[in-house]
């Protein structure tokens, strides 16, 4: 069932672990994805992937932090397809200080990361939104994610090296606000924005912590990027189109 046929996605990050299931459900259910990333390596693997579906898979360098970068990938893609009907600010830029527990971190990194991340979402939704606005509607999807909605059970990290970063509790849980606040600011222009928050995503993480953190789940525990497309199917197809500044949660029950 193609249920976003002919549809132009743009998904940041799209070269990412997240970002790369994105770009394979929109092609499944007839979309075109466009993987916007500024890593090149990752925009040529894209390309190699979907070498046959050059009409259903591009790619674009893209700096989510630059409006003129972010200008110039959205004239790329509309000369070239005539349309965008949605974006996915999907993309987690980071600098290298990203991941220390509390009292390591420092203000010039806190501010830093969630002025890459956070800004950078406001940013690119910002341009796309003024060109959804000439075409009179758009529609918005940020990945925000469970710690987003809810305090860090930070038990589950013991034992190993990990934590769950201040920086990404401010992010996450201000993507989910800025989302509404968007959705409010848009509405006469028709430009939907709703929001993504998904649990825990498999990524070589340690077996105790993957054990620990099964026990707040119902079946799964930590999911395969693959478990969340259908809740962005769903948010990009017109079968949610008066869904509008919500946040769907898809997390196997980790957040109850």
């Amino acid at each position: 069932m193609e249920m976003i046929k002919g549809k132009v996605v743009v998904v940041t990050g799209g070269g990412g672990l997240i970002g790369q299931s994105f770009v394979e459900a929109i092609v499944k259910n007839g979309g075109i994805a466009i993987a916007a990333d500024l890593n090149l390596e990752a925009i040529e693997k894209i390309k190699n992937l979907y070498s046959n579906k050059k009409n259903k898979v591009d790619a674009v360098v893209m700096d989510i932090t630059k409006k003129d970068s972010v200008i110039n990938a959205i004239n790329y893609i509309h000369e070239r397809y005539g349309k965008i009907d949605a974006l996915v600010n999907n993309a987690y830029p980071r600098n290298k200080n990203y991941g220390k527990h509390f009292f390591e971190v420092e203000y010039e990194d806190f501010c830093e990361n969630v002025g890459l991340n956070l800004g950078g979402y406001f940013v690119t939704s910002q341009q796309f939104a003024e060109y959804f606005r000439d075409g009179k509607e758009g529609n918005i999807i940020n990945i925000s994610s469970i710690y987003g909605v809810m305090t860090p059970r930070f038990e589950i990290y013991n034992g190993t090296k990990m934590t769950m970063p201040v920086e990404y509790a401010a992010i996450k849980s201000g993507l989910i606000h800025l989302t509404k606040y968007m959705a409010q600011y848009f509405k006469a222009d028709k430009i939907r924005v709703n929001a993504i928050s998904p649990g825990g995503i498999l990524d070589n993480q340690p077996q105790s912590f993957l054990n620990e953190y099964k026990k707040y789940c119902a079946v799964k525990g930590m999911l395969d990027p693959s478990d969340i497309v259908g809740a962005l199917i769903f948010l990009l197809s017109d079968q949610s189109k008066y869904i509008n500044g919500q946040n769907i949660i898809v997390d196997d029950g980790f957040s109850l």
